[in-house]
Protein backbone atom coordinates (compact mmCIF):
# COMPACT_ATOMS: atom_id res chain seq x y z
CA UNK A 1 0.00 0.00 0.00
CA UNK A 2 1.31 3.28 -1.02
CA UNK A 3 1.40 5.65 2.03
CA UNK A 4 -1.66 7.68 2.43
CA UNK A 5 -3.14 10.34 -0.13
CA UNK A 6 -2.84 13.58 1.41
CA UNK A 7 -4.93 16.79 1.59
CA UNK A 8 -4.61 20.65 1.93
CA UNK A 9 -4.00 19.70 5.94
CA UNK A 10 -2.11 17.11 7.34
CA UNK A 11 -0.91 16.02 10.98
CA UNK A 12 1.95 17.81 12.74
CA UNK A 13 4.94 15.26 13.24
CA UNK A 14 5.98 16.92 16.68
CA UNK A 15 6.08 14.05 19.16
CA UNK A 16 9.69 12.90 19.92
CA UNK A 17 10.37 9.77 22.39
CA UNK A 18 8.63 11.40 25.73
CA UNK A 19 5.54 11.84 24.19
CA UNK A 20 5.31 8.37 23.01
CA UNK A 21 6.52 7.05 25.92
CA UNK A 22 3.67 8.69 28.04
CA UNK A 23 1.31 7.80 25.47
CA UNK A 24 1.90 4.48 25.71
CA UNK A 25 2.48 3.78 29.52
CA UNK A 26 -0.50 6.32 30.22
CA UNK A 27 -2.72 4.65 27.36
CA UNK A 28 -1.89 1.09 29.11
CA UNK A 29 -2.26 2.00 32.73
CA UNK A 30 -5.64 3.06 33.86
CA UNK A 31 -8.70 1.13 35.42
CA UNK A 32 -7.65 -2.68 34.54
CA UNK A 33 -4.65 -3.22 37.46
CA UNK A 34 -6.99 -0.99 39.57
CA UNK A 35 -10.28 -2.41 39.07
CA UNK A 36 -9.86 -5.86 37.78
CA UNK A 37 -8.07 -7.48 40.60
CA UNK A 38 -11.16 -9.29 41.92
CA UNK A 39 -12.32 -10.16 38.36
CA UNK A 40 -8.84 -12.68 37.76
CA UNK A 41 -8.88 -13.78 41.02
CA UNK A 42 -12.34 -15.19 40.48
CA UNK A 43 -11.45 -17.05 37.29
CA UNK A 44 -8.20 -17.80 38.31
CA UNK A 45 -9.26 -19.17 42.04
CA UNK A 46 -6.47 -18.73 43.39
CA UNK A 47 -3.64 -15.90 44.16
CA UNK A 48 -0.71 -17.57 42.84
CA UNK A 49 -2.31 -18.15 39.54
CA UNK A 50 -3.70 -14.52 39.48
CA UNK A 51 -0.11 -13.53 39.89
CA UNK A 52 0.91 -15.86 37.13
CA UNK A 53 -1.98 -14.59 35.21
CA UNK A 54 -0.60 -10.86 35.27
CA UNK A 55 2.74 -12.17 33.88
CA UNK A 56 1.31 -14.32 31.25
CA UNK A 57 -0.75 -11.27 30.22
CA UNK A 58 2.31 -9.31 30.29
CA UNK A 59 4.74 -11.50 28.36
CA UNK A 60 1.94 -12.01 25.55
CA UNK A 61 1.81 -8.15 25.45
CA UNK A 62 5.59 -8.02 25.18
CA UNK A 63 6.23 -10.39 22.38
CA UNK A 64 2.56 -8.70 20.86
CA UNK A 65 4.84 -5.63 20.96
CA UNK A 66 7.63 -6.77 19.85
CA UNK A 67 6.08 -8.55 16.81
CA UNK A 68 4.28 -5.39 15.69
CA UNK A 69 7.38 -3.12 16.50
CA UNK A 70 9.10 -4.23 13.08
CA UNK A 71 5.69 -4.25 10.97
CA UNK A 72 5.16 -0.10 12.68
CA UNK A 73 8.57 0.71 11.88
CA UNK A 74 8.28 -0.43 7.95
CA UNK A 75 4.89 1.68 8.00
CA UNK A 76 5.05 4.72 9.59
CA UNK A 77 2.10 5.99 8.92
CA UNK A 78 -1.32 7.63 10.55
CA UNK A 79 -3.51 4.64 11.15
CA UNK A 80 -1.40 1.58 12.81
CA UNK A 81 -3.44 -1.64 12.72
CA UNK A 82 -5.45 -0.59 9.77
CA UNK A 83 -2.68 0.84 7.77
CA UNK A 84 -0.45 -2.83 8.82
CA UNK A 85 -3.34 -5.48 8.05
CA UNK A 86 -4.42 -3.61 4.53
CA UNK A 87 -0.67 -3.25 3.30
CA UNK A 88 -0.28 -7.15 4.19
CA UNK A 89 -3.66 -9.02 3.45
CA UNK A 90 -5.21 -6.38 0.92
CA UNK A 91 -8.03 -3.68 0.89
CA UNK A 92 -10.95 -5.81 2.38
CA UNK A 93 -9.26 -7.39 5.79
CA UNK A 94 -7.72 -3.62 6.07
CA UNK A 95 -11.26 -1.91 5.84
CA UNK A 96 -12.82 -4.47 8.30
CA UNK A 97 -9.90 -3.99 11.21
CA UNK A 98 -10.25 -0.02 10.49
CA UNK A 99 -14.25 -0.40 10.92
CA UNK A 100 -13.42 -2.76 14.16
CA UNK A 101 -11.23 0.03 15.84
CA UNK A 102 -13.00 3.10 14.95
CA UNK A 103 -17.04 1.39 15.76
CA UNK A 104 -16.43 -0.96 18.04
CA UNK A 105 -13.19 -1.48 20.04
CA UNK A 106 -12.24 2.26 19.72
CA UNK A 107 -15.32 3.41 21.36
CA UNK A 108 -15.94 0.50 23.58
CA UNK A 109 -12.85 0.73 25.12
CA UNK A 110 -13.06 4.41 25.96
CA UNK A 111 -16.48 3.60 27.08
CA UNK A 112 -15.24 0.68 29.54
CA UNK A 113 -12.52 2.91 31.01
CA UNK A 114 -14.51 6.08 31.63
CA UNK A 115 -17.46 3.25 32.84
CA UNK A 116 -14.80 1.99 35.93
CA UNK A 117 -13.68 5.75 36.42
CA UNK A 118 -17.22 6.33 37.28
CA UNK A 119 -17.26 4.40 39.86
CA UNK A 120 -14.43 5.36 41.77
CA UNK A 121 -15.95 8.78 41.12
CA UNK A 122 -19.49 8.31 42.70
CA UNK A 123 -17.56 6.45 45.60
CA UNK A 124 -15.42 9.04 46.41
CA UNK A 125 -18.01 11.81 46.24
CA UNK A 126 -20.48 9.93 48.08
CA UNK A 127 -22.79 9.91 45.52
CA UNK A 128 -25.34 7.05 43.78
CA UNK A 129 -24.60 4.84 41.06
CA UNK A 130 -27.07 6.75 39.19
CA UNK A 131 -24.24 9.69 38.30
CA UNK A 132 -21.93 6.98 37.06
CA UNK A 133 -23.12 7.97 33.43
CA UNK A 134 -23.27 11.47 33.54
CA UNK A 135 -19.97 11.97 35.32
CA UNK A 136 -18.26 9.71 32.79
CA UNK A 137 -19.75 11.25 29.83
CA UNK A 138 -19.06 14.56 31.03
CA UNK A 139 -15.08 13.90 31.41
CA UNK A 140 -14.63 12.41 28.53
CA UNK A 141 -16.39 15.08 26.58
CA UNK A 142 -14.16 17.57 28.33
CA UNK A 143 -11.08 15.37 27.20
CA UNK A 144 -12.20 14.76 24.16
CA UNK A 145 -12.19 19.25 24.14
CA UNK A 146 -9.06 18.73 25.35
CA UNK A 147 -8.01 17.09 22.06
CA UNK A 148 -9.55 19.33 19.55
CA UNK A 149 -6.44 22.02 20.62
CA UNK A 150 -3.21 21.13 18.97
CA UNK A 151 -1.65 17.41 19.76
CA UNK A 152 1.00 18.60 22.22
CA UNK A 153 -1.30 19.53 24.39
CA UNK A 154 -2.89 16.24 24.48
CA UNK A 155 0.92 14.99 25.00
CA UNK A 156 1.60 17.34 27.72
CA UNK A 157 -1.73 16.32 29.08
CA UNK A 158 -0.24 12.25 28.92
CA UNK A 159 3.26 13.40 30.17
CA UNK A 160 1.64 15.00 33.35
CA UNK A 161 -1.23 12.14 34.36
CA UNK A 162 1.60 9.89 33.62
CA UNK A 163 3.69 11.32 36.00
CA UNK A 164 0.55 12.18 38.46
CA UNK A 165 -0.41 8.46 38.35
CA UNK A 166 2.74 7.01 39.10
CA UNK A 167 2.19 8.57 42.96
CA UNK A 168 -0.88 5.97 43.69
CA UNK A 169 0.89 3.01 41.82
CA UNK A 170 4.18 3.83 43.99
CA UNK A 171 2.18 4.02 47.36
CA UNK A 172 0.32 0.75 46.58
CA UNK A 173 3.66 -0.96 45.91
CA UNK A 174 5.13 0.24 48.88
CA UNK A 175 2.32 -0.14 51.52
CA UNK A 176 1.59 -3.60 50.20
CA UNK A 177 5.08 -5.14 50.15
CA UNK A 178 6.18 -3.84 53.00
CA UNK A 179 3.36 -3.30 55.39
CA UNK A 180 1.15 -5.57 54.24
CA UNK A 181 0.66 -9.32 56.13
CA UNK A 182 -1.94 -11.21 54.71
CA UNK A 183 0.53 -12.89 52.45
CA UNK A 184 -2.40 -14.26 50.44
CA UNK A 185 -0.07 -15.65 47.78
CA UNK A 186 -1.35 -19.34 47.35
CA UNK A 187 -4.63 -18.67 48.76
CA UNK A 188 -7.49 -19.67 47.24
CA UNK A 189 -11.21 -18.21 46.91
CA UNK A 190 -13.79 -20.43 48.52
CA UNK A 191 -17.17 -18.98 46.96
CA UNK A 192 -15.97 -18.55 43.79
CA UNK A 193 -19.40 -19.11 41.54
CA UNK A 194 -18.85 -21.70 38.75
CA UNK A 195 -19.59 -19.36 36.19
CA UNK A 196 -16.80 -17.06 37.17
CA UNK A 197 -14.01 -18.74 34.41
CA UNK A 198 -11.12 -20.31 34.96
CA UNK A 199 -7.15 -19.63 34.12
CA UNK A 200 -7.85 -18.47 30.22
CA UNK A 201 -10.69 -15.96 31.32
CA UNK A 202 -8.45 -14.96 34.04
CA UNK A 203 -5.53 -14.08 31.29
CA UNK A 204 -8.15 -11.98 29.04
CA UNK A 205 -9.57 -10.50 32.02
CA UNK A 206 -5.67 -9.20 32.55
CA UNK A 207 -5.02 -7.86 28.76
CA UNK A 208 -7.64 -5.30 29.03
CA UNK A 209 -5.41 -4.10 31.73
CA UNK A 210 -2.38 -4.10 29.16
CA UNK A 211 -4.79 -2.88 26.29
CA UNK A 212 -3.66 0.16 24.52
CA UNK A 213 0.03 -0.54 23.77
CA UNK A 214 -0.78 -0.49 20.49
CA UNK A 215 -2.33 2.74 19.79
CA UNK A 216 0.78 4.93 19.57
CA UNK A 217 1.28 2.91 16.03
CA UNK A 218 -2.45 5.44 14.92
CA UNK A 219 0.09 8.40 15.68
CA UNK A 220 2.87 7.57 13.50
CA UNK A 221 2.18 10.15 11.09
CA UNK A 222 2.61 12.43 13.71
CA UNK A 223 6.30 11.30 15.00
CA UNK A 224 9.42 13.04 14.30
CA UNK A 225 11.41 10.06 13.96
CA UNK A 226 8.85 6.82 13.49
CA UNK A 227 11.25 4.26 12.62
CA UNK A 228 13.21 4.44 15.53
CA UNK A 229 10.91 6.04 17.90
CA UNK A 230 8.27 3.74 17.22
CA UNK A 231 9.95 0.15 18.64
CA UNK A 232 11.62 1.94 21.39
CA UNK A 233 8.31 3.21 22.60
CA UNK A 234 6.39 0.45 22.54
CA UNK A 235 9.29 -2.31 24.10
CA UNK A 236 10.36 0.01 26.60
CA UNK A 237 6.54 1.36 27.71
CA UNK A 238 5.21 -2.39 27.65
CA UNK A 239 8.30 -3.29 29.77
CA UNK A 240 7.67 -0.54 32.17
CA UNK A 241 4.05 -1.52 32.46
CA UNK A 242 4.49 -5.00 32.79
CA UNK A 243 7.03 -5.20 36.12
CA UNK A 244 4.61 -1.93 37.71
CA UNK A 245 1.41 -4.60 37.12
CA UNK A 246 3.16 -7.43 38.94
CA UNK A 247 4.85 -5.51 41.61
CA UNK A 248 0.93 -3.58 42.61
CA UNK A 249 -0.70 -7.31 42.05
CA UNK A 250 1.99 -9.10 44.68
CA UNK A 251 1.44 -6.16 46.78
CA UNK A 252 -2.52 -6.18 46.84
CA UNK A 253 -2.21 -10.27 47.32
CA UNK A 254 0.51 -8.98 50.30
CA UNK A 255 -2.42 -7.04 52.21
CA UNK A 256 -6.11 -8.39 51.13
CA UNK A 257 -6.63 -11.88 51.34
CA UNK A 258 -7.83 -13.64 48.62
CA UNK A 259 -11.45 -14.10 49.95
CA UNK A 260 -11.87 -10.63 50.99
CA UNK A 261 -10.68 -9.51 47.02
CA UNK A 262 -13.06 -11.49 45.87
CA UNK A 263 -16.69 -10.14 48.09
CA UNK A 264 -15.13 -6.41 47.43
CA UNK A 265 -14.85 -7.10 43.75
CA UNK A 266 -14.43 -3.70 41.56
CA UNK A 267 -14.14 -2.11 45.25
CA UNK A 268 -10.71 -3.58 46.34
CA UNK A 269 -8.50 -1.22 45.16
CA UNK A 270 -10.39 1.67 47.50
CA UNK A 271 -10.67 -0.31 50.06
CA UNK A 272 -7.20 -0.67 50.15
CA UNK A 273 -6.41 2.89 49.99
CA UNK A 274 -9.17 3.47 52.51
CA UNK A 275 -7.37 0.51 54.79
CA UNK A 276 -3.94 1.58 54.26
CA UNK A 277 -3.81 5.45 54.45
CA UNK A 278 -6.80 6.40 56.36
CA UNK A 279 -9.62 8.13 55.07
CA UNK A 280 -8.07 11.19 53.59
CA UNK A 281 -5.21 9.19 52.50
CA UNK A 282 -7.39 7.16 50.86
CA UNK A 283 -9.39 9.97 49.18
CA UNK A 284 -6.25 11.22 48.13
CA UNK A 285 -5.30 8.11 46.42
CA UNK A 286 -8.66 7.85 44.86
CA UNK A 287 -8.23 11.09 42.78
CA UNK A 288 -4.41 9.35 42.10
CA UNK A 289 -6.17 6.74 40.41
CA UNK A 290 -8.88 8.74 38.81
CA UNK A 291 -6.26 11.32 37.03
CA UNK A 292 -4.61 7.83 36.13
CA UNK A 293 -7.31 6.90 34.25
CA UNK A 294 -8.13 10.37 32.29
CA UNK A 295 -4.52 9.89 30.87
CA UNK A 296 -6.00 6.69 29.51
CA UNK A 297 -8.82 7.89 27.95
CA UNK A 298 -6.36 10.71 26.89
CA UNK A 299 -4.34 8.65 25.27
CA UNK A 300 -7.09 6.69 23.50
CA UNK A 301 -8.99 9.99 22.83
CA UNK A 302 -5.75 10.93 20.72
CA UNK A 303 -5.27 7.72 18.74
CA UNK A 304 -8.77 6.03 18.07
CA UNK A 305 -9.62 9.21 15.86
CA UNK A 306 -6.53 8.73 13.83
CA UNK A 307 -7.69 5.47 12.25
CA UNK A 308 -11.20 7.27 11.63
CA UNK A 309 -9.45 10.02 10.10
CA UNK A 310 -7.08 7.82 7.72
CA UNK A 311 -10.40 5.74 6.99
CA UNK A 312 -11.86 8.70 5.47
CA UNK A 313 -8.41 9.76 3.69
CA UNK A 314 -9.19 6.96 1.73
CA UNK A 315 -12.80 7.78 1.28
CA UNK A 316 -13.84 4.53 2.97
CA UNK A 317 -16.42 5.76 5.36
CA UNK A 318 -19.42 7.52 4.84
CA UNK A 319 -19.30 10.88 5.49
CA UNK A 320 -15.41 10.82 4.66
CA UNK A 321 -15.11 14.26 3.24
CA UNK A 322 -16.11 15.74 6.79
CA UNK A 323 -14.44 13.01 9.01
CA UNK A 324 -11.46 13.78 7.19
CA UNK A 325 -11.55 17.09 8.49
CA UNK A 326 -8.45 18.74 9.75
CA UNK A 327 -8.36 22.39 11.30
CA UNK A 328 -6.35 24.66 9.48
CA UNK A 329 -4.48 25.86 12.62
CA UNK A 330 -4.26 23.22 15.17
CA UNK A 331 -4.07 20.07 13.24
CA UNK A 332 -6.51 18.21 14.66
CA UNK A 333 -9.13 15.84 13.15
CA UNK A 334 -11.98 17.57 15.04
CA UNK A 335 -14.79 15.62 13.27
CA UNK A 336 -13.14 12.19 13.88
CA UNK A 337 -13.12 13.17 17.52
CA UNK A 338 -16.37 14.10 17.60
CA UNK A 339 -17.15 11.06 16.40
CA UNK A 340 -15.19 8.54 18.50
CA UNK A 341 -17.00 10.33 21.20
CA UNK A 342 -20.78 10.11 20.36
CA UNK A 343 -20.28 6.00 19.62
CA UNK A 344 -18.85 6.04 23.12
CA UNK A 345 -21.50 7.99 24.80
CA UNK A 346 -24.05 5.55 23.29
CA UNK A 347 -22.19 2.55 24.49
CA UNK A 348 -21.58 3.50 28.28
CA UNK A 349 -25.35 4.20 28.33
CA UNK A 350 -26.29 0.38 27.41
CA UNK A 351 -23.36 -1.81 28.81
CA UNK A 352 -21.20 -2.93 31.81
CA UNK A 353 -18.20 -1.53 31.31
CA UNK A 354 -16.56 -5.00 32.54
CA UNK A 355 -18.16 -7.17 30.48
CA UNK A 356 -17.34 -4.86 27.63
CA UNK A 357 -13.38 -4.73 28.61
CA UNK A 358 -13.35 -8.38 27.88
CA UNK A 359 -15.26 -8.70 24.22
CA UNK A 360 -13.04 -5.60 23.40
CA UNK A 361 -9.89 -7.21 23.91
CA UNK A 362 -11.25 -10.29 22.04
CA UNK A 363 -12.31 -8.26 18.49
CA UNK A 364 -8.73 -6.47 18.48
CA UNK A 365 -7.00 -9.50 19.03
CA UNK A 366 -8.65 -11.21 15.65
CA UNK A 367 -6.84 -8.70 14.36
CA UNK A 368 -3.87 -8.78 16.43
CA UNK A 369 -3.16 -12.01 15.87
CA UNK A 370 -3.56 -11.76 11.79
CA UNK A 371 -0.95 -8.71 11.98
CA UNK A 372 1.43 -11.34 14.21
CA UNK A 373 1.02 -13.71 11.34
CA UNK A 374 1.94 -10.99 9.07
CA UNK A 375 5.18 -10.52 9.96
CA UNK A 376 6.36 -13.93 8.10
CA UNK A 377 4.44 -12.66 4.79
CA UNK A 378 6.83 -9.64 4.93
CA UNK A 379 10.11 -11.32 5.82
CA UNK A 380 9.56 -12.94 2.67
CA UNK A 381 7.71 -10.25 0.42
CA UNK A 382 10.90 -8.20 1.45
CA UNK A 383 13.69 -10.90 1.21
CA UNK A 384 17.32 -9.03 1.33
CA UNK A 385 15.60 -5.55 2.20
CA UNK A 386 17.22 -4.13 4.97
CA UNK A 387 14.50 -3.08 8.06
CA UNK A 388 14.18 -0.47 10.51
CA UNK A 389 13.95 -2.72 13.43
CA UNK A 390 13.96 -6.70 13.67
CA UNK A 391 11.94 -8.79 15.88
CA UNK A 392 14.61 -10.36 17.95
CA UNK A 393 14.71 -13.87 18.52
CA UNK A 394 12.61 -14.24 15.38
CA UNK A 395 10.63 -16.77 14.48
CA UNK A 396 10.13 -17.78 18.74
CA UNK A 397 9.08 -14.12 19.57
CA UNK A 398 5.98 -13.74 16.78
CA UNK A 399 5.23 -17.49 17.35
CA UNK A 400 4.80 -16.92 21.74
CA UNK A 401 2.59 -13.50 20.10
CA UNK A 402 0.41 -15.89 18.07
CA UNK A 403 -0.04 -18.55 20.59
CA UNK A 404 -1.00 -16.08 23.10
CA UNK A 405 -3.30 -14.29 20.46
CA UNK A 406 -4.75 -17.73 19.72
CA UNK A 407 -5.62 -18.41 23.72
CA UNK A 408 -7.10 -15.62 24.22
CA UNK A 409 -9.82 -15.90 20.57
CA UNK A 410 -10.73 -19.63 22.34
CA UNK A 411 -10.98 -18.60 25.56
CA UNK A 412 -13.31 -15.80 25.06
CA UNK A 413 -15.79 -18.07 22.83
CA UNK A 414 -15.56 -20.65 25.20
CA UNK A 415 -16.55 -18.10 27.84
CA UNK A 416 -19.25 -15.59 26.10
CA UNK A 417 -20.25 -17.35 22.71
CA UNK A 418 -23.26 -14.76 22.15
CA UNK A 419 -21.18 -11.79 23.17
CA UNK A 420 -18.53 -13.14 20.48
CA UNK A 421 -21.17 -13.42 18.09
CA UNK A 422 -22.59 -9.94 18.70
CA UNK A 423 -19.26 -7.66 18.18
CA UNK A 424 -18.18 -10.20 15.28
CA UNK A 425 -21.44 -9.23 13.67
CA UNK A 426 -21.06 -5.52 14.10
CA UNK A 427 -17.33 -6.04 12.44
CA UNK A 428 -18.78 -7.91 9.47
CA UNK A 429 -21.73 -5.32 9.28
CA UNK A 430 -18.51 -3.00 8.03
CA UNK A 431 -19.12 -5.22 4.21
CA UNK A 432 -22.05 -3.73 3.09
CA UNK A 433 -21.37 0.20 4.31
CA UNK A 434 -18.27 -0.39 2.66
CA UNK A 435 -19.81 -1.52 -0.48
CA UNK A 436 -22.50 1.31 0.04
CA UNK A 437 -19.35 3.78 0.08
CA UNK A 438 -17.79 2.78 -3.13
CA UNK A 439 -21.09 2.45 -5.60
CA UNK A 440 -21.74 6.27 -4.19
CA UNK A 441 -18.32 7.23 -5.35
CA UNK A 442 -18.84 5.59 -8.98
CA UNK A 443 -21.57 7.17 -9.41
CA UNK A 444 -20.46 10.86 -8.51
CA UNK A 445 -17.54 9.93 -11.14
CA UNK A 446 -19.64 8.76 -13.94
Amino acid sequence: MEKPQTTTEELNRSLGLWSALSIVIGTIIGSGIFFKQASVLDSAGSSSLALLAWVIGGVITLTSGLTVAEIGAQMPYTGGLYVYIENIYGRLLGFLSGWMQAIVYGPAIIAAVAGFMSILMTELFGLSAAWRVPLAVVTILAIGGMNLLDNRVGAGFAILTTAGKLIPIAAIIVFGLFFGHEDAIGQTVSQVQQSSGNFGVAVLATLFGYDGWILIANLGGEMKNPQKLLPKAIIIGITTVLVIYTLITFGVFRFLPADKIHQLGEGATGYLATAAFGKVGGRLLSIGIIISMMGTINGKIMTFPRIVYAMAKRRDLPFSRYLAYVTPKAKEPVVAIGFILALATVMMCFFDPDHLSDLCVFTVYCFYTLAFFGIFILRRRNKGKERPFSTPLYPWIPLISIAGGLFVLVSEVFNDPWGVVLFVGITILGLPVLWVVKEMDKRRQM
